[in-house]
């Protein structure tokens, strides 16, 4: 039996599957990566959660290969064009393992921002090689006119897709430091992004009337600017809400494209990270207390004014040493830590879990408070924090152990300054000012570890807590200071 025998009898028009093997083998992979989204929501089940969604995609790559196998004009196995897909997978195999053990996890999020950019150039090529030889992906009449439920979907791929890539790139750009995290501000930005976007609506609902290529390529052109355009004016203060909205974006694009390949496996996959990246951004933006809209916007996280640099007003405040806070925690009945982005920098993670531990066999209790926007990507605390194997029953979310801080002998906060910052609260004049934040200035004493008093958060602002008559500073690199205090904890006795 020829191969395009068995092939036609696994696949049917539009490349949609109707082996009901190939039907129930796409089940099976959308509920696994279902189950692994119910996973990953929790540090305790996420490596099961990885491992559903690794079972998930082999399944879909497998089941894919078996329905959509090359073949050539003859109607037999097209081997060489299998071994091409062999080598371009093993290739992403080689690169993704290589990758996901050499990155060090403060390099996290720009990986996640690089990944993000991947999926929506993969979306652009698929769409432009379905533009160019439509009757192959099977949406197309025999004179190559492509229908037009077809071309909404490829007009919406490549547009969401293109932006996703730029987006991402811009992204990757200010978190890895080769460009300055503070929003560059554009003149007359606003009407040139509704522009933009306007004659993109204008160009895709155009196209199910016309596929000229100039319409085609022309909102492929304007889409990769529009996503350049997006990012550059967000601040450094904003990248986990601009990250989870990249990672929206590329699911709804490999949904867009699951559609023109008639992908079941795409379809789900895509909806599932496009909607739960949605819902992220959402979290994100209610725990900053911003809308969406004001995100894209831009320019939150711009550098400061008044509050920034030498113009400051000089205040007192009060500096402190690793034994001062060896001492001070020592004798403390609960100590809440608060991790920020100063800890991923200096990789500290693993020398405050060391004195976390000698904390607690000095039977003191120690918690951790997260902050949702803490560092720079949803989750990065949480992760590094994993990473140290900090115990999950001591890690609280901001709702969970705000109250809990009128009660605690010792807040030692470790590089997060912002989302400790009480002008949140008070001060109307601060581009913080609604943010829900950590209530730390309630504890008894707060110890505050800081490279130097010079330096303020991505927001641009001085937080009052340095100078408040219960706060020590303990300036200097986070993870020596913990290191010393873990010496002192140790040398002391306690």
């Amino acid at each position: 039996m020829e191969f395009q025998s068995i092939l036609s009898a696994a696949t049917g028009g539009h490349g949609l599957a109707v082996n009901p093997w190939a039907s129930v083998a796409y089940l099976v992979a959308g509920v696994l990566f279902i189950l692994a989204l119910r996973g990953l929501s929790s540090p305790a089940t996420a490596q099961a959660g990885n491992r559903f969604g690794m079972a998930g995609m082999l399944i879909a790559v497998v089941t894919t290969l078996l329905t959509h196998a090359p073949a050539t004009a003859e109607g037999f196995l097209d081997t060489v064009g299998l071994v091409e897909i062999l080598v371009a997978i093993a290739i992403g195999a080689v690169i993704g393992i290589v990758m996901a053990r050499r990155i060090a996890m403060t390099a996290m999020p720009q990986l996640v921002a690089a990944f993000h950019s991947l999926v929506g150039l993969a979306a652009v090529a698929v769409a432009a090689a379905a533009y160019l030889n439509p009757q192959a992906f099977g949406i197309a009449d025999a004179a190559g006119e492509i229908f037009t439920v077809s071309r909404i979907e490829m007009g919406l791929g490549i547009a969401i897709g293109a932006i996703t890539f730029s987006g991402s790139v811009i992204a990757f750009l200010k978190l890895n430091g080769n460009m300055s995290g503070s929003p560059i501000m554009l003149p007359g930005r606003h009407i040139i992004n509704l522009g933009t976007l306007a004659a993109i609506i204008g160009l895709v609902a155009y196209f199910t009337f016309d596929q000229s290529p100039w319409i085609f390529w022309t909102v492929t052109g304007l889409s990769f600017l529009i996503g350049f355009l997006l990012i550059i004016p967000i601040g450094g203060a904003d990248m986990p809400v601009v990250v989870s909205m990249l990672n929206s974006y590329s699911g709804w694009a490999a949904a867009a494209m699951g559609f023109t390949l008639g992908n079941t496996a795409m379809i789900i996959t895509g909806a599932l990270v496009g909607s739960s990246g949605a819902i992220l951004s959402y979290i994100m933006c209610r725990a900053m207390n911003r809308s969406f809209i004001s995100v894209i916007a831009g320019g939150f996280g711009a550098d400061a004014g008044p509050s920034d640099g030498g113009s400051k007003e000089q205040r007192p405040w009060k500096p402190g040493s690793a034994e001062d806070a060896a001492f001070l925690m020592s004798q403390a009945d609960t100590v809440i830590i608060v991790p920020g982005y100063g800890m991923a920098v200096a990789q500290a993670q693993h020398a405050l879990r060391e004195m976390a531990d000698q904390l607690k066999k000095e039977g003191v209790t120690v918690k951790y408070a997260i902050h949702p926007v803490a560092g720079r990507m949803p989750g990065h605390m949480n992760v590094l924090l994993a990473e140290a194997n900090v115990p999950y029953d001591e890690v609280f979310e901001l709702e969970d152990i705000n109250g809990e801080f009128a009660q605690a002998d010792v807040a030692f906060v470790i590089g997060a300054n912002d989302v400790t910052n009480p002008s949140a609260k008070t001060d109307k004049t601060s581009p913080i000012y609604g943010m829900p934040v950590l209530d730390v200035e309630k504890a008894k004493t707060v110890l505050f570890v800081k490279r130097s008093m010079g330096g303020v958060g991505y927001a641009g602002v001085d937080n009052d807590v340095f100078y408040m008559d219960q706060t020590m500073m303990l300036l200097g690199d986070a993870k020596k200071m913990a290191d010393d205090i873990v010496k002192a904890l140790s040398g002391s006795g306690h």
